[in-house]
């Protein structure tokens, strides 16, 4: 019984030590800035995986609260794609359209819509909406849109990877005149 217990210190001993070396290293590049953040640099492998399986996991997590919508009306695609056109087309392109370039320079840069979308359920999508990321450029629209507004915008997003070119550039032609909160282009 004596052994055991000398083990169960000893183990318990090791993997505090191992937490405290853990921290003190994080700590260290913290305070160093050992860790270049340079959105011109990709970040490395495993800092990739640890951001996206955190992301995947906290979106999925936290969307899950959500009641999904059971289907989406015509006019809900229409109206998201006015909004999506005139609030994430720059950043997330679309079918036929590239993003603008300075997006391209963002680190995560972000996806083509038209190809990541449905990897994501309908609620999830409107979490990422109205939540935003931190630390990914994707800003929060819940505080300057409606939840009707954003699942409209989800209702299109979620058209996205069977759309065609052709069909992408005949949404929006009529202006309805919606107020993306986005601030004037000079």
């Amino acid at each position: 019984m004596k052994t055991t217990n000398k083990l169960m210190i000893g183990v318990l001993a090791g993997a505090g030590g191992v937490l405290a070396l853990l921290g003190a290293i994080g700590l260290t590049v913290a305070y160093t800035g050992g860790y270049n953040v340079a959105a011109t640099e990709q970040h490395s492998a495993f800092v990739r995986w640890a951001f996206d399986t955190t992301f995947r996991n906290s979106v999925e997590r936290r969307a899950a609260e959500i009641p999904a919508t059971v289907s989406f009306t015509p006019e809900m695609i229409e109206d998201g794609a006015e909004r999506y056109k005139q609030m994430c087309q720059h950043c997330h392109a679309g079918p036929g359209v590239e993003r603008a370039e300075w997006a391209n320079g963002m680190r995560p840069v972000p996806p083509h819509l038209a190809e990541a979308a449905e990897e994501w359920e309908p609620r999830e999508v409107f979490w990422l909406v109205k939540h935003g990321v931190k630390m990914s450029g994707m800003p929060s629209f819940g505080q300057s849109h409606d939840d009707p507004a954003i699942w409209n915008l989800t209702a299109f997003v979620g058209e996205l990877p069977a759309m065609t070119p052709e069909r992408y550039a005949a949404f929006g032609k009529s202006s309805s005149g919606h107020d993306s909160g986005a601030a004037p282009s000079h």
